[in-house]
């Protein structure tokens, strides 16, 4: 089965040239998640304007957190620990595609049965946007993969040489923030982390 690549905001960069990056780089990945915690909903309305202007379909976009602007545009939406319960998102609105972020085995195993379409487990490795607290490594991917059925995305600190470490424990998929968004050529880097994904280089 196909490894996937999301991409996801950094919630530093303006909408605008998130949505610049994403229209360069979307032949390379599977979906771009809206990340802006600090934004309003009309905001990330416009982001996911900006996004389909840069030719983004839908499908591929993925709204943090706020399942009323996923469900107005129709979108994906990825739930964290202080969103709405996976299964309360389930029941009311059963065509969203639902993606939620685990942090522990547990975690993944009740977002699993609450009907969670797939999980984002980290971090993984060591990164800037969780200093100070440890990463929890590749074993820690092996054993949420156990007996879960559906796909488990990799993400936090995740370069171009370590994906396939990742992939070996398991993973169905990587997600990356200033892999691709902080670095020189995000088109070049976003094709290189699809290679090395699906074992093309």
């Amino acid at each position: 089965m196909r490894k996937q690549l999301h991409v996801i905001s950094d919630g530093r960069l303006s909408l605008r040239a998130f949505a610049g990056i994403a229209g360069k780089v979307e032949p390379f990945a599977d979906k771009f998640h809206l990340r802006e915690k600090h934004r309003t909903s009309k905001e990330i309305f416009e982001g996911v304007e900006l996004l389909v202007k840069k030719g983004v379909p839908l499908h591929k976009i993925v709204i943090n957190d706020r399942v009323d602007v996923a469900w107005a545009c129709k979108t994906g939406v990825q739930l964290a620990f202080h969103s709405l319960p996976v299964h309360v998102v389930k029941k009311h609105f059963p065509d969203l595609t639902i993606g939620c972020s685990v942090h522990s085995p547990e975690d993944a195993r009740a977002a699993a049965k609450q009907g969670a379409d797939y999980l984002l487990f980290g971090h993984l490795f060591d990164t800037q946007t969780k200093k100070g607290i440890p990463p929890r490594g590749t074993e820690a991917l092996k054993t949420v993969k156990k007996g879960i059925g559906i796909p488990v995305l990799a993400i936090g600190g995740i370069k171009p040489e370590n994906v396939h470490e990742v992939i070996s424990a398991g993973a169905d998929g990587i997600a990356v923030m200033s892999g691709i968004l902080q670095a020189a050529d995000p088109l070049e880097a976003a094709k290189i982390f699809a290679e090395k994904l699906n074992g093309e280089a």
